[in-house]
């Protein structure tokens, strides 16, 4: 009987023991065999920009891994879109960059511009994008008049162009007594 309760004790403490070697620190960081890509950002937003203007952001990455890290080629999603990047091999806890340069002639509306980083990495290819609003630059000009800036004549035909609308419509309004 002794023997059962000594076994049965032994094991549990050993189980307890066990798990708590695999429970590591949330902040630990663990080195990966082979080089290893760790970007500071994936996403760049460039906010709102004219038609016409060029954005050029600088991705700062190092290698976290154990062996030098050598970036072949760099994939992107448009032809608007130059990429460039740390040519020599990173060496394990040396910092490299990749640049993108994005030129937003010919392009409207919400833009996500990726870059598809082919490296030597152990995790695969690496994924990066810039991000944001490309706006008519004709546009954003003729946007900015205010009600004050319109002469009344201006506004008599607006409203004369409005009720020739509504009375050539078919569309009946009653008005409610009150």
């Amino acid at each position: 009987m002794k023997k059962i309760l000594l076994l049965a004790l032994s094991l549990s403490t050993m189980g307890f023991a066990a798990q708590a070697q695999a429970v590591k620190p949330a902040n630990a960081q663990t080195k990966v065999a082979g080089p290893q890509i760790q970007f500071e950002e994936m996403k760049f937003d460039f906010g709102s920009i004219k038609q016409g203007d060029i954005v050029d952001h600088t991705f700062k990455f190092k290698n976290v891994g154990t062996q030098p890290l050598v970036i072949s080629n760099i994939g992107v999603s448009c032809g608007c879109t130059t990429p460039d990047w740390t040519k020599e091999p990173v060496m394990p806890g040396k910092t490299g960059t990749v640049t993108a340069k994005f030129n937003s002639a010919g392009k409207m509306g919400m833009q996500n511009k990726v870059l598809t980083i082919e490296s030597n990495s152990a995790a695969g290819n690496a994924m990066v994008s810039l991000v944001g609003e490309v706006k008519d630059a004709t546009s954003a000009d003729a946007s900015m008049a205010t009600p004050a800036a319109v002469s009344p004549s201006e506004m008599d035909a607006k409203d004369a162009k409005q009720k020739t609308k509504v009375s050539d419509s078919k569309i009946k309004m009653k008005k409610k007594a009150s």
